[in-house]
Order: structure tokens, then sequence, then C-alpha cells
């Protein structure tokens, strides 16, 4: 008999870290995580590992036939700075794989004859302001607004999105039986910043970088102008947004993809704000032109009503909160170990 399994792919990278954690400690069913790299040591008796690749059809098989799931986290992807080296292979992995997934979400609703949950996240890297005018006189942008991404991760995310949705509401619509539906949830998340896991390739990933290097005795050239400005959000708080937003009743969601934010900040109140903690971090602007490019296109904040409105969203960790009670003492105490 299959077990009936939550699946996370992406699971060692930091989002997944993160989830991983938070779902082990619930008294939930079995977790399958899946990704290329082997995930941190955990003793939960939940958790199944397999190391292996979401463009594998065979391994996605397999586990179709071992488990019956019925929420997918899909996290895995290539991240915005190196999607723009190789768009091919960003293309691969962010979109094939994850239709595949769409598909293994759809042939299982069908099977268990309710839908399957699907989670994704989403990114800023969604939206595209086609300059700095229109970034200032957009300060708070919804969900449907300049939807015009400038780089292969966000046109990769917005398809994606879109994939979920038709999947969701339109797939096989003509047909007599029709089947269940996918139950497909995106969020946009804005820059993430997590106190455990170290930056790995995103192009918000300077205000982080800061404050690890900061907490090595290292000097730091950011790579974004110190005016730039896009919103910022902890670690907990998205994995919190990802685990209510499943937790929340399919009547109460007014839409299938959700902004989520905390607060926003430029690069120099960032550097600021880690001169407070750090009064000898030498941290210096160094933009490069093609990253700066990117992170002006995104909107300097998120306007998130709908999520606040439908499922309770509200962060727990605003900005004086989360460097003082979060990163910095966490980072601390990562470098003095």
């Amino acid at each position: 008999m299959r077990k009936k399994s939550i699946l996370i792919t992406g699971a060692a990278g930091e989002i997944g870290d993160a989830l991983v954690m938070n779902l082990a400690k619930q008294d939930i069913n079995q977790i399958v995580t899946l990704d290329l790299k082997e995930l941190s040591p955990t003793n939960s008796a939940h958790i199944t590992h397999v190391q292996g690749d979401i463009m594998d059809k065979a391994l996605l098989a397999r586990l179709v036939s071992e488990y019956e799931i019925s929420i997918i986290y899909h996290l895995a992807a290539l991240l915005s700075t190196r999607a723009e080296f190789t768009p091919e292979a960003a293309h691969e992995i962010n979109v094939e794989g994850t239709l595949e997934l769409l598909k293994l979400a759809s042939e299982q609703s069908q099977w268990r004859g309710e839908p399957v949950q699907f989670i994704f996240p989403s990114s800023i890297a969604a939206y595209g302001m086609p300059d700095l005018e229109v970034k200032a006189n957009y300060p708070r942008v919804r969900e449907w607004e300049w939807n015009y991404p400038r780089t292969m991760y966000g046109c990769n995310k917005l398809y994606c999105e879109m994939l979920g949705i038709y999947y969701s509401e339109h797939y096989r619509q003509l047909a007599a039986d029709r089947p269940v539906m996918v139950d497909f949830r995106g969020i946009r998340f804005p820059g993430l910043i997590s106190a455990f896991t170290l930056p790995s390739g995103g192009t918000s990933d300077y205000g982080p970088e800061m404050l690890h290097a900061a907490a090595r005795g290292e000097p730091y050239a950011c790579f974004v102008r110190e005016d730039t400005g896009i919103p910022f959000m902890a670690m907990p708080d998205a994995v919190n947004a990802l685990v209510n937003l499943a937790a929340a009743p399919a009547s109460a969601l007014s839409r299938r993809v959700y902004n989520v934010t905390s607060f926003s900040l430029t690069a120099a109140e960032f550097r600021e704000q880690v001169l407070g903690y750090f009064p000898d971090a030498r941290i210096t602007f160094e933009p490069d032109l093609s990253r700066q490019g990117i992170v002006d296109s995104w909107p300097a904040g998120l306007n998130d009503n709908d999520a606040r409105r439908d499922w309770d969203w509200s962060p727990e960790y605003e900005m004086d909160r989360v460097f003082g009670e979060y990163l910095v003492p966490n980072i601390r105490r990562r470098y003095q170990a």
C-alpha cells in the first residue's frame, strides 16, 4: 500500500532546508524530499530523502509508485543570476521540471479523486519596471501590474504561474469526464534572508552577503548602487507563508498567486543596519551593470493586501526584529562557532 506523503523538491536549498525543519516538527504524513544534493542531517523519522534530478522521469514514476502524494512543495529552481548565464538550462530546470511535476500532480489528483496541492514559490523577478521613474511612481505593486520580467528566471517563474493556473482551472476542460484538477497556489516572494544558510546565487543576495561578510570580518563590495531599493523578508516568514497558504481553505482564496512582503530597504539603509551591529564592517559599493539592471527592474515594494485578507498573512519579523532577534544573533553564533 502506498504511503501518504508530502513531496518537497529542492529540499537542500535555502527555502527547502527551513521548510523541512518546519514540517518535521509537525505531526503530519511522511515527508519525501528530493534534491541533487544530500539533505542536512535530521533526526525525524518522517523524512525520506531521495537524491536525484526532477528531470528524471523514471525517478518520478518510482516515487508515484511508492507514495500517495497529497501536497507538492516545488522549490527546485536555477536562481536568477545563474539563469542569465545559462538561460537554456534555466528553462529546462525551471519550466520543464515544473511541467513534469504538474503532470504528476494532475495524474495523482485523478487517481485520488481530490486535488493535489501544488505549492509554488514564485518571485519578485516576475515583475519588470521599465525605468526608475516608473519604479518610483509605483511603490507597492499589485499581482497583475508590470508583469514584464527582464530575466530568464523571471520569465520562467511567470510562465510557471500560468501553467499552474492552466492545470488548476482549464486542463481537459472540454473532456466529458473532466478530471479533478490540481490545487495550484503560488507566492511571489521578495528578497529572502536566512541566518542559517549562505546566499546561493540570487540577485537579491547583496543584503545577506553584507551581513555574512561583516560577521566574518571580511570586506564586501556591494554589486548594486546605494539608492537601490527592493523588499525583503526573513526566511522563517517565507516558510510560514508557504505552510499557511497550504493550510488555507480553497473557498477563502480569491487568486492562485499572491504577493507577500515584510519590509523594504535601500542598499545604503541595509548597510546602515549592518554597521549598527558590526561597526567595523567594511562595505563599499561597486555596481555590476548587468545585475544592477535586473534589480532596477524589480519593484521597491509589493502590495500583499490580498494575502492579508484571504489567508490572514502577516510577517512576524519586521525590520527591527529581523536584524536584532533573528539575523544578527544567529549569524554571529555561526562564525563564533
